[in-house]
This record gives C-alpha cells, sequence and structure tokens, in this order.
C-alpha cells in the first residue's frame, strides 16, 4: 500500500493519499485550505489519479478543497450524514473566530456526495478499507483503517481529529461533546493493537502503543469507562 501526504493550509491539516501502489488510482483523504497545488504535485510524483475522496469529518479545514479536488476529475466525496451539513454551510461546526473568517464566502456540495456507514467495510480500488463512526470532536466523525500499510506492514489508522500524538481533536465547538469522545476512545481507538500507525488529522504520525503509554485522553477514556456510566469522574476537566 501506498500512503503519502502533507500539511495544508494556515490550519496545518494533514491531507494523505491512499493506493494500491504506484501509478495507480488512489483515494484522497481530508483535501483542506490549499491543498489543490501540494496534492497535484504529489498526484504527479507518485503517478496517482483520484478515484474518490473520503473525509474524516465535516469542518472545513478538512473540506476546504472538496469540490475542486472531486469536479476536476468527476469523482464521488464520501462524508458521515451527520456532517455532510456541514460542506454547503461549514459555519455551522465552526466558533465564531472562524466564522467571521469565512463570511460571505460561499461552499457547495461536490456534485457527488455518498454517505458513509456507521461501521463497515469500504472496498474501493481494491483497497479494503474500515470504517468506524467515532463522534465527539464532531457528530460525524469517522476513522478510516487498513490492515496493513504502516512499518513492517502493521496496520493503519487515519484517525482525523480523533486522536493526535499526545491529544485528541478539541470537542467544545458545535456537535462536540467530551463524552462522546470518551466513549469514541473506548470503542474504536483503546482495542487497536499497539504496532497501529496512527497518521492524524494534524500534527506527525504515532503509533497507538505510543499513545496508551502517553496520552492522557486514553487515560481518561479507560478511568471514564471504569466509572460505569461513561462520564468524566470527578475531578477531571475537559479540553
Amino acid at each position: 500500500m501506498l500512503l503519502d501526504g502533507f500539511p495544508a493550509g494556515s490550519f496545518g491539516t494533514n491531507c494523505y493519499v491512499v493506493a494500491a501502489g504506484r501509478g495507480e488510482q488512489c483515494l484522497v483523504v481530508d483535501p483542506g485550505q490549499d491543498a489543490v497545488g501540494p496534492l497535484e504535485e504529489l498526484l504527479t510524483r507518485h503517478r496517482l489519479t483520484p478515484a474518490a475522496v473520503l473525509l474524516t469529518h465535516g469542518h472545513l479545514d478538512h473540506t476546504w478543497s472538496v469540490v475542486p479536488v472531486c469536479g476536476a476529475r468527476d469523482v464521488p466525496a464520501y462524508i458521515h450524514p451527520a456532517d455532510r451539513p456541514m460542506l454547503a454551510d461549514p459555519a455551522v461546526g465552526v466558533g465564531p473566530q472562524i466564522g467571521q473568517m469565512i463570511a460571505g464566502m460561499t461552499f457547495t456540495e461536490p456534485d457527488d456526495v455518498r454517505e458513509l456507514p456507521d461501521a463497515g467495510r469500504l472496498d474501493l480500488l481494491g483497497l479494503d478499507l474500515s470504517v468506524a463512526f467515532a463522534p465527539g470532536h464532531t457528530a460525524g466523525s469517522v476513522v478510516f483503517g487498513a490492515d496493513g500499510g504502516g512499518p513492517d506492514d502493521a496496520p493503519v489508522l487515519l484517525s482525523g481529529d480523533v486522536l493526535f500524538a499526545g491529544s485528541i481533536g478539541r470537542t467544545d465547538l458545535p456537535g462536540g461533546s467530551m463524552d462522546d469522545m470518551l466513549a469514541s476512545l473506548r470503542r474504536v481507538i483503546l482495542p487497536l493493537p499497539d504496532e497501529t500507525l496512527v497518521l492524524s488529522g494534524h500534527g506527525p504520525a504515532t503509533t497507538i502503543g505510543r499513545e496508551r503509554a502517553s496520552n492522557p485522553y486514553l487515560e481518561m477514556a479507560m478511568t471514564a469507562g471504569r466509572t460505569g456510566d461513561g462520564s468524566l469522574p470527578r475531578g477531571w476537566g475537559s479540553s
């Protein structure tokens, strides 16, 4: 499996391509602000042709360039239905500061939008990817997984803004929930093998083992799970 990517725009959002190998069709994951130019360079370098766009969630920093990327080659975009409204109206999912930044700008859906399931497999281009619903950062956040592709053919997780190296995505924007995030970390993230390579929506790559040992939010998720009701234990704050 070929995996490559770059941070795009002022938000530094990681855009990835996934393909069976050089010279093949590929999936583009999270084409954010100013992603079109760097993406074209990456596609040319690997001789890749996009066949679809996968979106981990609906925030504008991950979807900004989805229309030009899809439109250039008439390919579909995949997103969870809970986040689909943000494609045409990104202001509903962001805070006031970003809302002011995009005031007066017009956004639309791509011509072909396909909705992701809560769980299952995506057989696209012969790439067998899993999709798992992981709300908390947004109401429709998902993560994508592959059984190989990491070092020594380790599993790979495209985690969007669910999990970062040392942190998680913020939960204080519209549609966010710390309780949902902790539940998603317990249900989706913690069961994964330690060797799983995590390619996050922002920042450097990491592994599940590294995060299990050092990420305070995974400890919070485990501790919250032991309370029995999924809520934060007394004394834990949110961020």
